[in-house]
C-alpha cells in the first residue's frame, strides 16, 4: 500500500506522479489476487472462510487493456447487493490499473470532458485509487491470492448479473 504522509505528518496532496504511483501499485497488488487464467475467463471468485464471496466479472477485454469489476457478493442478503463494486482498467503494457468507479452506485454519470475543471477530476481519481488501493491490501492481507482465485463455469450458481444498490 502506497503512503500517503509526508515525512513532515501531512496527507499528500494529488498530484499526477503521486497518482501514478497508486495505479502502479494497484497494478502490482492485483498481480497477487489475478491468476493467469483471467485471459481465459471472464468471471473468477474467491472465499476464505469468515468472509463474503470476492467476484470478479471481466467486463472488456482488448490486446493491451482488461477493464473488469471486482466486489463482494454478501449471501446473507437478499437484495443481490455487490458492493463496493470496484470498475478497474487494468493497463497490461504500461503496469498501472486504475479505479474508474469505486462505489455502491455505479452509474454513467460524465466525470470528464472539456467544461469539467482539471483540480476536481484529479482530487476524484485521487479518491477512487487510494480507495481501491486501500482495499486491495486488505483483501491480500486476508488470504485472497492467485491461488483462491477460481474460474465459475456459465452454469455456476453465483450472480454475476444483479446490479448494485443505489445509495439511499
Amino acid at each position: 500500500m502506497v503512503s500517503f504522509i509526508q515525512p513532515n505528518g501531512r496527507k499528500c496532496q494529488p498530484k499526477l506522479s503521486r497518482l501514478q504511483a497508486v495505479q502502479e501499485e494497484i497494478f502490482r497488488q492485483l498481480q497477487l489476487l489475478l491468476p493467469d487464467h483471467i485471459a481465459n475467463h471472464d468471471r473468477l471468485v474467491s472465499k476464505l472462510a469468515g468472509t463474503p464471496l470476492l467476484c470478479l466479472e471481466v467486463l472488456e477485454r482488448h490486446k493491451y487493456t482488461t477493464f473488469f469489476r471486482l466486489t463482494y457478493r454478501f449471501e446473507d442478503r437478499d437484495d443481490g447487493q455487490c458492493t463496493p463494486n470496484a470498475h478497474i482498467r487494468h493497463y497490461h503494457d504500461a503496469r498501472l490499473a486504475e479505479a474508474t468507479s469505486f462505489d455502491s452506485d455505479q452509474g454513467c454519470a460524465r466525470l470528464a470532458g472539456p467544461a469539467f475543471p482539471v483540480k476536481p477530476m484529479m482530487q476524484q481519481a485521487w479518491q477512487k485509487n487510494r480507495a481501491l488501493d486501500r482495499w486491495l491490501d486488505y483483501l491480500i492481507r486476508q488470504g485472497h491470492s492467485l491461488t483462491t482465485m477460481v474460474p465459475v463455469s456459465e452454469n455456476s450458481a453465483v450472480d454475476f448479473t444483479t446490479k448494485p444498490a443505489l445509495a439511499g
